[in-house]
């Protein structure tokens, strides 16, 4: 059995492509998925739901997808904002290789699928949305959330999805007990055994 992660930085499993429909931004589209990669089959509930419930993203400035997987939410934020540059980051390879896969289907140039170092440090963020990579552990999900939502402009929001049974409310207390006093965590959705939290940043 393969030891790998869909946050394997190079899965070591021979690669396997799909093609899959799904629905974006009210149209069908038919992407590419591939094996070692998280939720290769369809979009997650968890995303769906994130998806759902967010507002529309900023049109312009920095927007982050973290954790992008092959690319759901960064396709849903560079369809819904030509004019941004949105910033998909994972550490697996494999996605980040069917992001640009995907990209380039649907004809979008505006998005940067990178590796977190490929990220500039000078680079602040009008939004930052996330499935987070709960099951990598609490310390380093904490230090990778904590790491990324410190860079939001001020006045800026970031939205989270994680499901309940995961851990949900007690990130959100974590989030409220450790983030500077500038910033505000609150529940906004609840919806199929997740939560839908938002960050905002005075």
């Amino acid at each position: 059995m393969s030891s790998d992660h869909y946050f394997s930085p190079a899965p070591g499993t021979a690669l396997k492509t799909r093609q899959i429909t799904v629905s974006l931004r009210g149209e069908d589209r038919v992407l590419t998925t591939a094996n070692s990669v998280f939720s290769p089959a369809h979009i997650d509930t968890g995303t769906e739901v994130l998806l759902k419930y967010a507002p529309e993203p900023p049109l312009g400035g920095h927007l982050l997808d973290l954790g992008c997987g092959w690319g759901p939410i960064a396709l849903h934020l560079a369809l819904a904002s030509p004019e941004a540059t949105v910033w998909a980051v994972d550490v697996n390879e494999r996605a980040l290789d069917l992001v640009r896969t995907n990209a380039a289907t649907l004809g979008l140039t505006n998005i940067q699928a990178v590796i977190a170092a490929d990220v500039p440090t000078d680079i602040s963020f009008r939004t930052i949305w996330s499935n987070p990579p709960i099951r990598v552990g609490k310390d380093e999900l904490h230090n990778l959330l904590e790491a990324w939502i410190l860079r939001l402009e001020p006045e800026a929001n970031a939205w989270l999805v994680v499901q309940r049974n995961l851990g949900s409310d007690s990130l959100q207390r974590w989030l409220a007990a450790e983030l500077p006093t500038n910033f505000e965590t609150t529940r906004e959705a609840i919806s199929k055994g997740f939560r839908v939290l938002a960050v905002h940043r005075d």
